[in-house]
């Protein structure tokens, strides 16, 4: 049974079908799920989430499908970690890291595709399709291929080696493009007009963005059932920052958490930082830039929702930073060294913006934190393999163990 009212726009109010429709026909703003939070706050309860599967589906009356019948491969419920030997390094009391490489494939893609492909066959799809900068073309090929579905991935043509080989081992349709992720998208969004495809990211929009919701779910059941005091979140699209804040909100609203008001901030590389910049220039519109950053998977130079992430950021008393890339490098190494994860470049992002946020005080430093580290560095090594240790080669004997000065004295 689904608690989805109609597809409403978020800027007229307009409502709809609960179709493939993305785009409202009166002021052509986006649309999203419109769920009956009355009928949701009599149906849902801790005990009742609590009592079932460990993945995203235990919150099931906040996501938009019809039936139980989900394309799942048990993502989400990923650790949540008190991050205290990162957070001495940056003087913070209670910092959390929540760690979403611990997906099916790897990154919180495999949320917002469970619940688009899902849909999607509820629709009677037979063809999945995306616009990726990486991690969403592993997603969608591993979903596509646990459904039985065809197909057609669409990336820039000089993604990360690790990202391709994990989208091409399902067998889909990979199609690489000679041009940056923006340029992808308008092709796409052609090929869904002509072509009768889900595409997760364009015409199913309204149904994958609510799977980044779970994020935010998951951390507050993780942390006791309470919303962190403040969150900090890589942008790309903008969307994962807005579900993020509008997860906590139906919670609350809901009755499972108590009421909190949440600040939140956006991490982005500063090759690619549209929204960091529009914040720090005071501006509630954004001017859309050309990426040119090692943190491929949040270089969308023209977000969907950017306008929604600076509209939630001011609305929650957030902020924005950047981070260059010897920056976002030395990001993903401090996490790796004080916490034991390895994180991909948009998790460097993550780390070295929260670094800067809290040397600035914008953070309170003894407030709940939670950073959303959101893919595995196993992606991207080519990013950070000529900064490490190199390997120190011996003898097969003590003597030359000893002799490397490997022991402290």
């Amino acid at each position: 049974m689904s608690y989805v009212k109609a597809l409403k726009c978020r800027e007229c109010g307009q409502e709809y079908e609960k179709t493939a429709k993305y785009v409202c026909e009166f002021c052509f703003g986006p649309l999203e799920a419109a769920y009956d939070y009355e009928k949701i706050k009599k149906d849902i309860s801790r005990e009742k989430i609590a009592s079932r599967s460990l993945n995203i589906w235990r919150y099931r009356e906040l996501l938009p499908v019809e039936g139980t019948n989900y394309n799942t491969l048990e993502e989400g419920y990923t650790p949540l970690i008190k991050a205290d030997r990162l957070g001495r390094e940056l003087g913070m009391t209670n910092l959390y890291v929540k760690n979403d490489c611990a997906n099916p494939t790897h990154s919180f893609k495999d949320r917002v595709v469970a619940v688009a492909s899902t849909r999607a066959l509820e629709l009677g799809f037979d063809t999945l399709a995306c616009a990726s900068t990486g991690n969403l073309a592993n997603s969608v090929a591993a979903y596509g291929a646990r459904a039985g579905m065809k197909r057609y991935v669409f990336i820039p043509s000089n993604l990360e080696k690790g990202k391709v080989i994990g989208a091409l081992i399902y067998d889909p349709n990979l199609i690489g493009v000679n041009g940056n992720y923006d340029e992808v998208n308008r092709l796409c969004s052609e090929v869904a007009g002509k072509y009768k495809w889900a595409f997760v990211n364009i015409n199913m929009r309204p149904y994958y963005s609510e799977g980044s919701k779970t994020l935010a779910f998951e951390t507050a059941e993780q942390l006791g059932w309470k919303a962190p005091d403040q969150v900090v979140v890589p942008v790309a699209s903008g969307s994962l920052l807005t579900k993020i804040w509008k997860g906590n909100q139906e919670f609350m609203k809901v009755g499972l958490i108590p009421e909190k008001k949440i600040r939140v901030f956006a991490a982005q590389a500063s090759g690619c930082s549209p929204v960091t910049t529009a914040f720090k220039s005071k501006t509630d519109t954004f001017r859309p830039v050309k990426p040119n950053t090692i943190a491929k998977s949040l270089a969308i130079g023209n977000p969907a929702d950017g306008y929604y992430a600076l509209r939630t950021i001011a609305e929650t008393n957030g902020g924005a930073e950047m981070a260059s890339d010897p920056e976002i490098v030395e990001g993903i190494k401090l996490l790796a060294r004080t916490e034991g994860i390895f994180a991909e470049t948009a998790g460097g992002v993550t780390i070295a913006c929260l670094k800067k946020l809290a040397e600035s005080g914008a953070l309170n430093k003894d407030a709940v934190t939670v950073a959303y580290i959101t893919g595995t560095g196993l992606k991207t090594q080519e990013a950070v393999a000529d900064h490490l240790k190199s390997v120190t080669v011996i003898q097969p004997n003590m003597e030359a163990f000893e002799a490397a000065h490997l022991v402290p004295a």
